[in-house]
C-alpha cells in the first residue's frame, strides 16, 4: 500500500514517569498526520462546510520509544475508503525505519459543519486518496 510519511519530532515532555513516550503522544502524532495530510494534500478546509470527525482509534504498542533518542514518523495509508468514512491505517515508526514501534487506527466520518449530518467523503479528499494512498487494482 502506498504511504505518506509525516514526521512527528518527539519533546521533552512527552516522556512520561517511565522514561518512555506516553501513550497519548501517539494519538497526537497520528491525528497531527491525518489532519496535515487532508490539508495540506486534499484541500480540507478544517473551518469549513464539511468536517472530519473521528469516530473510533486504536493504537497497539510494539516497543518504546523515549526522547531524544527517537523521533517518529506516521506512515499514512487508508484501510478503508467509504462512503461517508475513512479508516485510516498509521503505522507508526522511529525515523527512516520501516519496523511499526505502534499500529494505529482512525476512522473519521465526515458531516456537514451546520447539520452535524453524515456526508459523502469530499470529492477532493477522496481523489487525493485514491491518487496517492490506494494501490491500483491488478
Amino acid at each position: 500500500m502506498p504511504r505518506a510519511r509525516h514526521p512527528f519530532p518527539l519533546r521533552w515532555n512527552d516522556n512520561d514517569q517511565y522514561g518512555h513516550v506516553n501513550n497519548t503522544v501517539y494519538y497526537q502524532a497520528m491525528d497531527t498526520a491525518v489532519n496535515t495530510w487532508m490539508i495540506r494534500e486534499a484541500g480540507l478546509d478544517p473551518a469549513g462546510a464539511v468536517r472530519g470527525y473521528c469516530v473510533a482509534s486504536s493504537c497497539e504498542f510494539r516497543a518504546p520509544v523515549s526522547y531524544p533518542d527517537d523521533d517518529l514518523e506516521v506512515a499514512i495509508g487508508v484501510e478503508r475508503l467509504g462512503t461517508t468514512s475513512i479508516t485510516w491505517d498509521l503505522p507508526i515508526l522511529r525515523s527512516g525505519d520501516e519496523k511499526p514501534v505502534a499500529e494505529g487506527r482512525f476512522t473519521h466520518v465526515f458531516v456537514d459543519a451546520a447539520t452535524q449530518r453524515p456526508v459523502p467523503v469530499p470529492a477532493s479528499i477522496r481523489s487525493a486518496v485514491e491518487q496517492q494512498l490506494l494501490t491500483p487494482a491488478a
